[in-house]
């Protein structure tokens, strides 16, 4: 099928300017709807959003049981580059994924776990409760969500690992000035 040449510029001259017209290929390809047929993307995605809803708590605990999986493996063979990028990873997917899956105290959690990771000059020094007390709050609030009574303490307990991490990271931190300034940075993780 042999292309159509393109339809040249058209220039107007004025006595103080020039206009110039450019040729729209895709006029010839744009077809007008009726506006009782018209798509709304948006309502399409939110309506799709709510069909998968039900699978949330499903992935939400799939992401859980990773993190708890890459927390075992730096049990078992203490922080390496492969179990650091693993636990990591796991933190930040929760921390990305939570708010949309109706998990936002997980969300918070996992940015804590995500910025000791990040932060601290040694990981093999963090205190390893500091870890798994992340780690656990997570599974914890993925597992107790549908309970009314959780989101509160959820929330504080998400608040409360924050101040923590963000104490020790400050005293980890203390003599690198530059990781002070991004550790004293509001968190930027929706609903914190």
């Amino acid at each position: 099928m042999a292309r159509e040449k393109p339809a040249a510029l058209q220039i107007e001259t004025f006595a103080d300017h020039h206009v110039i017209t450019q040729p729209n290929p895709l006029r010839k390809v744009l077809r007008r709807v009726a506006e009782k047929d018209l798509d709304d993307p948006v309502a399409r995605a939110e309506k799709a959003l709510a069909d998968l809803s039900g699978e949330f708590t499903n992935w939400m605990t799939i992401e859980s049981d990773r993190l708890a999986a890459a927390h075992a493996a730096i049990l078992k063979d203490g922080f390496t580059s492969v179990t650091r990028e693993e636990l990591f990873r796991a933190a930040h997917d929760i921390k990305g994924d939570a708010a949309t899956f109706g998990f936002p105290s997980a969300g918070a959690a996992a940015d804590s776990l995500c910025r000791i990771i990040e932060h601290a000059p040694n990981l093999a020094k963090v205190p390893a409760p500091l870890i798994a007390h992340h780690i656990n709050a997570i599974q914890a609030i993925v597992r107790e969500r549908t309970r009314l009574d959780t989101v509160s303490t959820a929330n504080e307990l998400s608040r409360q690992l924050r101040g923590i991490a963000d104490e020790y990271l400050k005293h980890a931190n203390r003599n690198r000035p530059e990781h002070l300034e991004a550790i004293l940075a509001p968190s930027i993780v929706p609903g914190d």
